[in-house]
């Protein structure tokens, strides 16, 4: 089977014939869970979003922003998946590895090189768990507040809570 990438992943559906809209569009998520599952659905979507030529921006938030610091990824205790869906990860695993589909942290990145992708951490969460921007991993574009975010996503196409 072929390793599965951000780009192979943008590709496997035809995009949909949409209107052409006057301005670029925006995709926005809230990443809330620092779940494997959850963080890889993000990290699809965006790439999805990117393929698509919209602005993605991810604003990382309590449990998502934990999984971005530096390593966090690598260390197996953070390789957790959604309570609800917990007794399905075994499964879920033994596909990724068969299936060669490269951790979520990856598929963000090629995300931002196929398109416009920002991701923010939240100023507040980052104060709450005392972090500071190089603490984090280099794929973070900066930190946000609640109120920018909020104004960039109210022009959003797309706004979606994970």
């Amino acid at each position: 089977m072929t390793e599965t990438t951000a780009a192979a992943v943008a590709e496997q559906e035809p995009r949909a014939a949409a209107p052409e809209p006057a301005g670029k569009q925006k995709m926005s998520i809230i990443l809330y869970s620092g779940t494997v599952d959850e963080l890889t659905a993000a990290s699809i979507l965006a790439t999805g979003g990117a393929a698509m030529d919209m602005e993605v921006n991810i604003f990382l938030t309590f449990w998502a922003l934990l999984a971005m610091k530096k390593g966090a990824w690598q260390d197996p205790e953070q390789m957790k998946v959604s309570a609800e869906f917990a007794e399905y990860a075994p499964m879920m695993m033994e596909a990724v590895q068969q299936n060669k589909v490269k951790p979520w942290i990856e598929l963000l990145r090629e995300a931002k090189e196929i398109g416009d992708v920002n991701v923010y951490a939240c100023g507040m969460t980052m104060d709450l768990f005392g972090l500071k921007l190089e603490d984090l991993e280099d794929i973070v574009t900066g930190v946000q507040g609640v109120t920018g975010f909020v104004g960039d996503a109210r022009d959003s196409a797309i706004t979606l809570f994970i």
